[in-house]
């Protein structure tokens, strides 16, 4: 604000930017800086009002001294002021015609304003102010984590001035947590929320949130007439919308994934607004602080709406009576966006990204279309199923639509092979190989019947079936990925012809043809590896780890089990490379590190070792009894508890530690100043909480009071975090996590 006169703080309905307006003007005139002027304009309806507002609030007490143009003194013009002009947003011409007249006059003068839309002045400087801080979904959920989200902290400091017996346990803080990231940090909707908490617990707001126009109403009942309920703060901003700009905003408001101009463009047809216009829209949506432009894209457009905004988006979108008509239009753009699933054995690269982009657009789509027989679902949900395998985070819900499509539309549907095809590869993924196989046979006895057989597509479901014999350990596999490679190279497919070696390679491994699986995957993993997709990269990875255990070589079989985990925060789409990194850490003698690795793969794995491959699932079972023998009862058995105990983020991290350049540390070791490394014991998310109370000298029972739980639960951790760090007191304790920042 000190290097520019004319600053705009600039953002969507709620998010504060009075708020901070107020508290910068305060602290210019604490500090002695200049005299602070305010002006409030949400109430202005005319440009001689505004005019008249400015005048008195410059010239002090109406006093009229300094007139917008005319006359001045020298005193006046270069005495230190500073101007807030708060809410601009529906006055910007009158705004802009009574600046442009003042600053020139001025040079003392500065201006502060609040606006939900910047002023399009020169020398203008806009901060854009974006909702407060939420905790991080994957966070572990701590107590002290939380409290390092300014969103949580505003809630629970309005929820305790609501009802003083509010407090933040561990029962209520995951919906604590969903509540501020539901409604994206703005502090408006934040404090109308935590109003709630005399009648309704944090579980129960949240799970209201979808109603939430109608729920958060009880504002302040001085604040202004927009800000005594969320929805009237947004009604503003749409009522200032041309109507081009309100049909556009009512359509995205269906997208929660965001969108780029291409799907706003498809959305926009049939509503009288041409391709051509909707960039212009979609910039004017994004000065009006109703979409959010996504920072992270590159070269690429993206933008999102907030979800209090897209629930009023579809709220008025329902009472247009619009809403069946763009579902229809995005369900025939996010149909045309998958159709590459149908012309290729494996999918293409840029057909992946373009349909991760739109994962959570295609969730939305396939509820609404979930109760009826649209043949459209079929399609829609294999590319579902074709994002949540790249991803390696395979969904229960993917494999239930899928099922739910099958069920419910036309046996004879075109797309009914590929759905079929992928809810085979969701089963496999699961370690349910028998249903994936029947699945998978179904798909290919229905490609085989057409009269004109389509290459890839009899390519894709029968690579799907050979992969899944391929993890059930059956050797009829071999038949199937023989006719692969056939149509491959009869198409010209180089990538589908070296994952159909890559898996011929697997299939020698239980017979100990080591040769030929190191002949085979020599000449398909250059091919894989420049073009294959995380999963069949994946895949290929896990199989030159199982070549490498067989050739004895437990470190370079950690390396490339360590690799197919790689840029994961979950190991559900690696189990196989978990447990083969937990092989390869017994054999090269790090025995805790083996079980622990077991135990998580049992519990974060998207299967057990029982859906492992016969001979695969006999070198882990052959490593952890090897394990099991080598180390003293208790050390097992707190091995086996900290690898359960392990969320998946923890898993990962853990499973890495070696390929990331840390050595695991050899078991009865501990470093040179009394405990182990950080990174290589793992702590729950509990014994951190504990840790970081135990280092401000709190006692236990204190520790127990802060943290809701009994005494001797506390005791029961700091014994356990002693044990595990291989330390003696609580002072070793504090002093070891202060090396490690835990």
């Amino acid at each position: 604000m000190r290097t520019t006169r004319l600053l705009t703080l600039a953002g969507p309905a709620g998010v504060g930017k009075t708020r901070l307006a107020l508290e910068l003007a305060g602290l210019e005139q604490r500090g002695g800086r200049c005299e602070v002027g305010l002006v409030e304009l949400g109430s202005a309806r005319t440009g001689e009002e505004v005019r008249r507002r400015i005048t008195a609030a410059l010239a002090g007490a109406g006093e009229g001294r300094v007139p917008i143009a005319g006359a001045r003194s020298a005193a006046d013009a270069d005495r230190e002021r500073l101007l807030v002009l708060d809410n601009c947003e529906h006055v910007l011409d009158d705004c802009g015609l009574a600046l442009g007249a003042l600053l020139p006059r001025h040079p003392g003068l500065r201006v502060l304003a609040t606006s939900r839309e910047s002023l399009r002045l020169p020398g203008e400087t806009v901060y854009s102010v974006s909702g407060l801080g939420v905790p991080d979904a994957q966070g572990g959920g701590s107590l002290t984590g939380m409290l390092g989200s300014d969103a949580v902290r505003l809630f629970v400091e309005r929820a305790r001035a609501a009802s003083r017996e509010f407090e933040l346990t561990e029962e209520n803080a995951p919906h604590v947590a969903a509540l501020c990231a539901g409604l994206d940090g703005l502090p408006l909707a934040l404090e109308l929320a935590a109003g709630l908490v005399r009648a309704f617990p944090p579980a129960a707001v949240h799970d209201r949130l979808d109603d939430r126009l109608s729920l958060l109403t009880c504002g302040w009942r001085t604040a202004d007439p927009r800000h005594q309920s969320l929805r009237s703060a947004i009604e503003w901003s749409y009522d200032l919308l041309t109507p081009a700009q309100r049909s556009l905003l009512r359509s995205l408001s269906l997208l929660p994934g965001g969108f780029g101009p291409d799907a706003a463009a498809a959305l926009a047809v049939g509503k009288d607004i041409p391709a051509s216009a909707v960039p212009e829209l979609l910039a004017a949506l994004e000065a009006k602080s109703l979409i959010t432009p996504c920072t992270d894209r590159g070269s690429s457009a993206r933008f999102r709406m907030l979800e209090s905004i897209r629930c009023y988006g579809q709220e008025r979108l329902r009472a247009e009576n619009e809403e069946e008509a763009a579902y229809d239009r995005l369900a025939h753009w996010l149909t045309e966006l998958a159709r590459p699933l149908r012309e290729a054995a494996l999918t293409p690269a840029e057909t992946r990204r373009r349909l991760a982009e739109e994962r959570d657009n295609l969730t939305c789509l396939l509820e609404w279309l979930s109760a009826g027989g649209d043949p459209r679902r079929l399609l829609l949900t294999s590319a579902l199923a074709v994002v949540d395998i790249h991803r390696g985070r395979p969904t229960g819900k993917a494999r239930a639509l899928l099922a739910d499509a099958l069920d419910r539309t036309d046996p004879g549907a075109d797309d009914r092979s590929i759905a079929l095809g992928e809810a085979a590869r969701l089963a496999a993924e699961e370690g349910d190989h028998d249903e994936a196989i029947r699945l998978a046979d179904e798909a290919v006895t229905l490609e085989r019947r057409r009269s004109h057989p389509n290459d890839p597509l009899l390519c894709r479901v029968l690579l799907t079936r050979g992969t899944a014999r391929t993890r059930r350990g059956d050797q009829g596999a071999r038949t199937d990925l023989r006719e692969c490679l056939e149509i491959s190279d009869r198409v010209g497919d180089p990538v589908t012809t070296a994952f159909s070696l890559v898996l011929l390679a697997w299939q020698s491994l239980p017979a100990g043809d080591v040769a030929t699986a190191a002949r085979l995957i020599d000449e398909a993993l250059p091919v894989l590896r420049a073009e294959a997709g995380p999963a069949p990269l994946r895949m290929t990875l896990v199989t030159v780890g199982a070549l490498a255990l067989e050739r004895d070589d437990p470190a370079t079989a950690e390396a490339y089990f360590a690799e197919a985990l790689s840029g994961m925060d979950h190991p559900g789409g690696a189990s196989l490379a978990l447990w083969g990194l937990a092989v390869a850490a017994v054999r090269g003698g790090r025995f805790e590190r083996g079980l622990r690795l077991c135990a998580t793969a049992e519990t974060q794995g998207a299967f057990d070792a029982s859906a492992l491959p016969p001979w695969f699932r006999a070198r882990v079972e052959e490593a952890a009894d090897t394990a099991l023998r080598a180390l003293p009862r208790a050390q097992a058995e707190g091995a086996l508890v900290a690898g359960r105990e392990l969320q998946p983020r923890q898993t990962v991290e853990y499973a890495l530690r070696g390929r990331l350049g840390v050595p695991a540390r050899p078991e009865g070791i501990v470093d040179g100043t009394g405990g182990a490394t950080a990174g290589d014991v793992p702590l729950t998310p509990r014994e951190r909480d504990v840790i970081a109370l135990v280092t401000t000298g709190l006692t236990n029972r204190q520790i127990a009071a802060r943290l809701h739980l009994s005494v001797r639960t506390v005791e029961t951790h700091v014994r356990n975090i002693r044990t595990t760090l291989g330390l003696r007191s609580r002072t070793h304790v504090a002093a070891w996590a202060a090396r490690q920042a835990v």
